[in-house]
């Protein structure tokens, strides 16, 4: 049976009354005035920091080399001025100066202070050798100058390596100066580090039969080799750009600058003088 559809209307459903809408009133913060820093202020403050910022730079970039500035009151040669009471001076190189005309150099014996020794690099480490030791060592004694070879040590080597490297490459003859340790570098431990050199410096002693000089600056000696089993060897101190050596112990030879200019060498060189005489010199070299 079919139902007859219902003629009723559908219900129509309440709209739900609309929420009131609550404006906040938000209270504006007032703002406290700044105050500005006076200009004044700002230019002292500007002015302090440009000074310390210079004062530091002059210190540890300026000062350390003020003395290749300072009026030269003695005898300048060899374009820096020389140290005053002194008479027996020489140099070293390495390959860093190039090709060398040992024949030009020769001509440094006609001036006021002539060069009578030349120390030449050698060795470095364990298997470094200073590819122009060869010619420079031949050339030095070809043309009459008082030679000596130096290592450089490797703090991270082995000493007794680098020991029987120096000697694999340096034999030394009669009127040779005796072979440098050059120390510069401490490495992590200090004492491992004296233990070390003292290996080297036996074994070197025991087979040139002569008592090995010690290069190295002022400040290191003072600082790492302070122990009285290193004072009895001959001392090489490193110390640029002063009237005189800081260093109040012995020592044989100062290294006083690092921008000599030379007949001969087209690069920079190390000037050295020897605290003594000729004839001191030459008993300090070799007698076989």
């Amino acid at each position: 049976m079919v139902r007859a559809k219902s003629t009723r209307p559908a219900p129509v459903k309440k709209k739900a009354a609309a929420k009131p809408v609550r404006r906040a009133t938000q209270r504006k913060a007032k703002k406290k005035p700044q105050r500005q820093m006076p200009s004044w202020l700002r230019y002292v403050i500007a002015g302090l920091i440009a000074f310390l910022f210079l004062a530091a730079f002059f210190y540890f970039f300026i000062r350390p080399y003020s003395y290749r500035w300072k009026p030269c009151y003695g005898f300048k040669a060899y374009g820096v001025c020389m140290p005053s009471g002194f008479q027996v001076h020489g140099i070293d190189v390495s390959h860093y100066q190039g090709n060398i005309d040992w024949k030009m150099l020769t001509q440094t014996r006609q001036g006021k202070f002539p060069i009578h020794f030349v120390f030449m690099k050698a060795s470095e480490g364990g298997d470094y050798g200073d590819k122009a030791f060869i010619t420079n060592f031949d050339s030095a004694k070809t043309h009459g100058f008082i030679r000596g070879a130096y290592h450089f040590y490797n703090p991270k080597t082995d000493p007794i390596r680098q020991a029987d490297f120096f000697i694999n490459s340096v034999k030394l003859d009669s009127g040779d100066l005796p072979p440098v340790l050059d120390i510069e570098k401490r490495g992590k431990d200090e004492n491992q580090l004296r233990r070390d050199l003292k290996l080297w410096l036996d074994k070197i002693e025991q087979h040139y039969k002569v008592k090995p000089i010690l290069y190295t600056s002022y400040k290191f000696k003072t600082r790492y080799l302070n122990d009285s089993v290193f004072n009895s060897y001959p001392y090489w101190i490193a110390h640029y750009y002063v009237d005189s050596v800081e260093y109040r112990g012995e020592w044989k030879f100062w290294q006083h600058t690092d921008v000599g200019t030379l007949p001969g060498i087209r690069e920079k060189v190390d000037l050295n003088i020897f605290n003594g005489s000729l004839e001191e010199l030459q008993l300090m070299t070799i007698k076989k």
